[in-house]
């Protein structure tokens, strides 16, 4: 039994190599997520090792406010300028260096643009000499305060030289320094990472970079010799107390890793998801060819049973074809993989700024995940039709059709009972009443969805496929195409049920997407009262944010009735991390976003007193008089008391601190500025000046109302342009499946298509014929993939109404292009199986057993 299989599997290896190259896909993916964060998660291990290399202790002032990478922009808290001398009177102290570091110094380039970062931090730096690693390429140390240098980095991306006046953004507005050094690092490197580095003295990297002369980010340790780091350690921690941590180089670099890596994991799981959806479209496509090839052997595995094989026997030779297939599949996509990892690994180095990427390595995580998906996955979608074939009975080797069709009373009870399961757990995952198992429930609902979907699909398709194919039934290969697609309701079902997966998620993401994108811009145009709206694009965790003189000198244009800024930061709220925000003039909350008090009076606001949101205060027990402990990133906590309570509303902060607060805020300038206009101004009289105003502001820029609403809704776009691409490998697999489906269905009619050929059926009307098959089986997926995903779209567009997504949209000419694309499809799948069925030999096919 053992050989006749590998016979068998040997005979039939190109079609089943085609199934296999799904599961190739789908494992490429996986793999590939693996050794991609591998890659990336080593290499910038290096990056701290190198960046920590000289540090022996570090010490640093206990954070006032912790704050993950995904929450927002996390801010170290100074260290006094005297605990430097404190830290070198420690015992076994050699030196030790206050050093100021933190993120947000932008350069202004020489085309008068900021040169930006997707993802390394801009670090603006204290100069304090060369060292094994730093070392001074170009010029000298900066001396006068007028003065910076740059790594060599960030020299080449903003094309700037020694001897270059430049402009730098930092926690105060732009000042012009002059470039007097450029340098860069040991082996050649022109930056740790990609981080972009501008080091001032150390008097001016205090005032721009922490607000505050005399103090420091964190101090770093040289121990004396023959003195243990971790000793040192120890000694500094007890001479300073629980207000500093202490930490050896080593234990910074681990630090530092563990929580970059966290932020891999984060993207790894989303690779891993659309893996998901490949390797569920690959599933449809691999039961649809074994159950095609168990159709087709009828009569040899009849044959098998007669002679006195077992079913067991049965069972094992068609489990052992998908092994192999899963194998050979395992190991393709293991290659595929590493080579797609390791070109995302070099695509991700070079956006961001140039990273020294380690050796690409094939991690065990990667292995095993590709040979586990890659075997689990075959041998699932295999059970069915080897139990099918389990059961064929000896008796079927004497028959000429041994394949009737089955009823499909089983097949659609099994998909209403399991679509009902899907749809409940989409009930209670988007009714929030999963707990804390929200996103699971709602990702099995999904699933179970699909699958409930794909088992209804036979009872359907005959009827849609029917009367698609009327659409050809004037042309007799039209006809005959028709009736071929519709010939085996369960094939056809399952060959457009991997079709349909890609399509439905597409379709609901969309739906989603553009329904938020209405109702927002929606929103924005009934709450907005302002003509002019100053704003920038936020590329990284740092919104752009302008001189708040700009508020003023705004207020002072001729025509010009109101001007508000707006600020925003995280802070420790109570118990709670929440936005907070403020407002340069707090009568704009009501006169330019429209905003009724519920209690007490939001029209003033002392600076001691705080507003907050109707769903803020009902969450919080709070009322006015209420008083709440907030804690900001650059200030010491602060108890304000609430003197006013406002309707919550989606273009208002849940929490409205004075403006005073906004020193203690990450960024203590505004990121947002509006502008009301007199009844008798018009915005292209003011819109200029007010240009003119933001000279010196390159990140942000000026726009009416309708321009500004139309730039934030674009973000939308580019979301959904990024997840359409990722889905496509979905689409590509399901064009497999069609290609498939149709060889093998080509091959299985090899006698029928000799007969027609025989009668007169041309070769330019063999191949219309499987054209029109192939045409009418991917519309009829497309179709039930924008009607699967238009639900789904719309029943998470109804969850979101209370948070403010209203507007339900459907994309119609979105849908209709996806229809255009699902003909398109079909005719691309159609070429090599009606190419194959035009040269079938006439006399051969007809003699064809």
């Amino acid at each position: 039994m053992f050989r006749a299989t590998l016979k068998s599997l040997l005979a039939r290896k190109l079609r089943l190599i085609l199934s296999g190259l799904a599961v190739v896909l789908g494992v490429m993916f996986v793999s590939g997520a693996f050794v991609l964060t591998d890659t990336l998660g080593r290499s910038f291990d290096a990056v701290f090792a190198d960046a920590y290399e000289g540090v022996d202790v570090n010490v640093s002032a206990t954070s006032q406010m912790e704050v993950s990478d995904f929450e927002g922009e996390p801010v170290a808290a100074p260290v006094p300028a005297e605990t430097v001398e404190r830290i070198r009177g420690v015992d076994g102290v050699a030196d030790a260096t206050g050093i100021v570091a933190a993120d947000g110094a932008r350069l202004i380039g020489s085309n008068g643009k900021v040169v930006t970062s997707f993802g390394p931090p801009q670090l603006g730096e204290n100069w304090v000499g060369v060292s094994d690693l730093v070392q001074l390429r170009e010029g000298r140390e900066p001396q006068a305060d007028d003065e910076i240098v740059v790594n060599a980095g960030l020299a080449k991306a903003g094309r700037v030289a020694v001897g270059d006046r430049v402009g730098v953004l930092t926690l105060e507005p732009k000042q012009e320094f002059t470039i007097v050094g450029i340098f860069g690092y040991s082996g050649g490197r022109d930056s740790l990472g990609g981080t972009n580095e501008i080091m001032f003295t150390t008097p001016v990297a205090q005032q721009l970079m922490l607000g505050q002369r005399d103090a420091f980010t964190n101090v770093t340790v040289t121990a004396a010799d023959g003195v243990s780091n971790d000793r040192l350690r120890d000694d500094i921690a007890a001479a300073l107390g629980t207000d500093f941590e202490v930490k050896t180089g080593t234990q910074l670099s681990a630090d530092a890793s563990a929580t970059l890596k966290e932020g891999l994991s984060f993207f790894n799981r989303i690779l891993l998801g659309f893996a998901a959806v490949a390797l569920l479209v690959g599933t449809f496509l691999i039961l649809n060819t074994f159950s095609i090839i168990v159709a087709q052997r009828t009569r040899e595995l009849a044959l098998m049973r007669a002679v006195g094989a077992g079913r067991r026997q049965i069972i094992g030779s068609v489990v052992l074809e998908a092994v192999a297939v899963g194998l050979l599949a395992s190991v393709l996509g293991l290659g595929a993989g590493v080579g797609v990892g390791a070109l995302l690994a070099y695509l991700f180095g070079n956006l961001s700024g140039g990273l020294d990427l380690a050796g690409i390595a094939v991690p065990p995580a990667a292995v095993i995940a590709a040979f586990g998906v890659g075997l689990v996955i075959t041998v699932v979608a295999a059970l069915l039709p080897a139990l099918r074939a389990s059961r064929i009975p000896p008796i079927a080797a004497m028959q000429d059709v041994a394949t009737p069709d089955r009823p499909l009373t089983k097949v659609t009870m099994a998909g209403a009972a399991v679509t009902l399961a899907g749809a409940t757990l989409l009930f209670l995952g988007l009714g929030g009443h999963a707990g804390g198992n929200t996103l699971s429930t709602i990702l099995g609902g999904v699933l179970l969805a699909f699958i409930g979907v794909a088992l209804l699909t036979p009872l359907v398709s005959r009827p849609v496929v029917g009367l698609l194919g009327g659409i050809f039934s004037w042309w007799m290969p039209g006809k005959l195409g028709r009736l071929n697609s519709g010939r085996n309701p369960r094939r056809t079902a399952i060959t457009a049920a991997a079709l349909m997966v890609g399509i439905a998620l597409v379709t609901g993401v969309t739906v989603i997407l553009d329904s938020a994108k209405s109702s927002i811009s929606g929103l924005a145009q009934d709450t907005i009262k302002a003509e002019l709206v100053i704003a920038g694009t936020q590329t990284s965790a740092r919104p752009p944010s302008f001189d708040p003189a700009v508020l003023e000198e705004s207020a002072a244009i001729p025509g010009v009735a109101l001007v508000g800024g707006a600020y925003g930061d995280l802070a420790q709220v109570g118990d709670e991390r929440t936005w907070v925000g403020a407002n340069s003039d707090v009568s704009t909350l009501t006169k330019i976003f429209g905003a009724r008090a519920t209690a007490g009076d939001i029209s003033r606001l002392g600076p001691d007193q705080m507003l907050v949101s109707s769903d803020v205060a009902a969450s919080r027990g709070l009322s006015v008089g209420s008083t709440v402990p907030v804690q900001l990133a650059r200030a010491e906590a602060k108890t304000y008391t609430v003197s006013g309570i406002y309707e919550a509303s989606e273009f208002l902060d849940p929490i409205t601190l004075p403006v005073v607060a906004t020193q203690g805020f990450t960024i203590p300038q505004p990121i947002a500025g509006f502008i009301q206009l007199t009844p008798d101004a018009q915005v292209a009289d003011v819109l200029p000046r007010v240009e003119t105003l933001l000279a010196d502001s390159p990140e942000v820029s000026v726009a009416d109302r309708d321009a500004f609403i139309q730039q934030q809704a674009s973000q939308f776009d580019s979301l959904l342009q990024m997840i359409q691409i990722l889905l496509l490998l979905a689409i590509v697999i399901a064009v497999l499946g069609i290609i498939n489906t149709l060889a093998l269905s080509v091959l299985e009619r090899t006698r029928e298509l000799g007969l027609l050929r025989a009668v007169g059926l041309g070769r330019a009307q063999t191949m219309g014929m499987i054209t029109i098959e192939a045409v009418v089986i991917s519309v009829f997926g497309a179709l039930l993939g924008i009607a699967v995903g238009s639900g789904l779209g719309a029943a998470v567009v109804e969850a979101l109404r209370d948070e403010g997504i209203t507007d339900l949209v459907l994309p119609w000419a979105d849908m209709g292009t996806m229809v255009g694309l699902g003909a398109l499809v079909g005719v691309l799948a159609a070429v090599i199986p009606a190419v194959r069925a035009a040269r079938i030999d006439v006399l051969g096919a007809i003699a064809h057993d």
